[in-house]
Formats: C-alpha cells, structure tokens, sequence
C-alpha cells in the first residue's frame, strides 16, 4: 500500500485524453513503483467503458474506483463518471461535491487532494478543453511535487496545457511520447536515494 515515501501519480484529462492516456500508460511496466488515479472527463450519461478500453492496451490492472478502495501501486484507478475521485490517506474517496470548471469528476479537485503527499506526487495534466486541472497542477508543485503538461502544440485540445502553464510556467512541458520514460528515470532516481548506503568490504 501506499504511504507518504510512496509515490503517487495523478492524471487528468478531456477532450481527446483517451488517446493520451493510452499513449502515456501502454509503455508503463505492471509492476510499477507507484499507484496512479486517473481522471477523464466525461458526460453522466456516457455508458461505462473507459477502464476495459484502457486495460486492452496497458499492462498495468486499470479499474474504476470504489470508495474507501486502497491506494496500492502497481494499478490505474480512474474516476467514475458523475463522481470526483479524491485522495483520503491511503484510500480513494468518491465525491458527489458541486461541479468544479463545470465537470464532475474534476481534474482539479483529484490534484488537490493529492498535493498534501508533497514531494512523493507526480502530477501530470493532458489534452484539456478548459482550464479544470491548472490551479490543482501549482498546487502539486509548490507542494513539493513534480509536475508535468502535455506540450500545447501537440495536444488535441491545448486550454487545459496553456492554462496550466499561464498559471505556473516553471511545469516541465513534454510530449506524451516522453513521458513514460520520464516517469521511470523519476521512479529509479527515487529508489536510489531510498536505498541504504552500501557497507564498505574488509580490505
């Protein structure tokens, strides 16, 4: 399960974040060093189908959240439609709050939540429509956390990117392409200053 050293990594996206999220997970290995929570916006009324269309593709087990559902790593837990999918401690919390930037689940409203894990947070905004997710993503950063945007110029739709960085330019801005390796080089990093020093041999 996961704890305050564990990493956490947030997602959210739009209009044409389906694409985006499979192009940033499907590279991702299924015994990944971190949990990541997914939101996507969508209508209430869209039928369920965003997690098996994930899960065809990724190695990593994807599933919709569950209140109360522990934080483990290794898995890809997304947001149910008409629910903000929150962070409480080590489990997911499920919200059925007012709409934030008009969009239940908010992008913002998961970053949010998230930021209080400080520097053990990725948090990772995609392909966007409005500006949901832009204040969350400073609030990660000046937290402590990384934070990473889809670069503008190739998303499918940029408000959400250009937003995010009109807001805090100092985000780092790379294609989705890049960022499954980011994320990785972030994980080893990580592990090799977790790591005990190594004991000296007798000579």
């Amino acid at each position: 399960m996961t704890s305050r050293g564990s990493w956490l990594i947030v997602v959210g996206a739009s209009l044409g974040g389906l694409e985006a999220l499979r192009r940033l997970l499907e590279p991702l290995p299924a015994r990944l060093p971190a949990a990541i929570l997914v939101v996507q916006h969508r209508r209430a009324d869209v039928p369920p189908g965003l997690t098996k269309m994930l899960g065809r593709s990724v190695a990593l087990p994807v599933s919709e959240a569950e209140d109360r559902q522990p934080i483990l790593s290794g898995q890809v837990i997304v947001a149910p439609s008409d629910y903000h999918l929150l962070v409480d401690g080590a489990r997911v919390g499920l919200s059925l709050e007012e709409p934030v930037h008009h969009s239940r689940p908010s992008i913002d409203v998961l970053f949010r939540s998230a930021a209080a894990r400080g520097p053990s947070v990725l948090g990772i905004l995609l392909t966007a429509a409005s500006a949901d997710g832009a204040e969350g993503l400073e609030i990660i950063r000046r937290a402590g956390g990384r934070t990473m945007v889809q670069d503008p110029d190739e998303a499918e739709s940029s408000v959400g990117p250009r937003a995010a960085l009109a807001l805090d330019p100092e985000h780092e801005v790379l294609p989705v392409s890049r960022m499954p390796a980011r994320i990785l080089r972030l994980l080893a990093a990580d592990r090799e200053r977790s790591a005990p020093p190594r004991r000296a041999g007798r000579s």
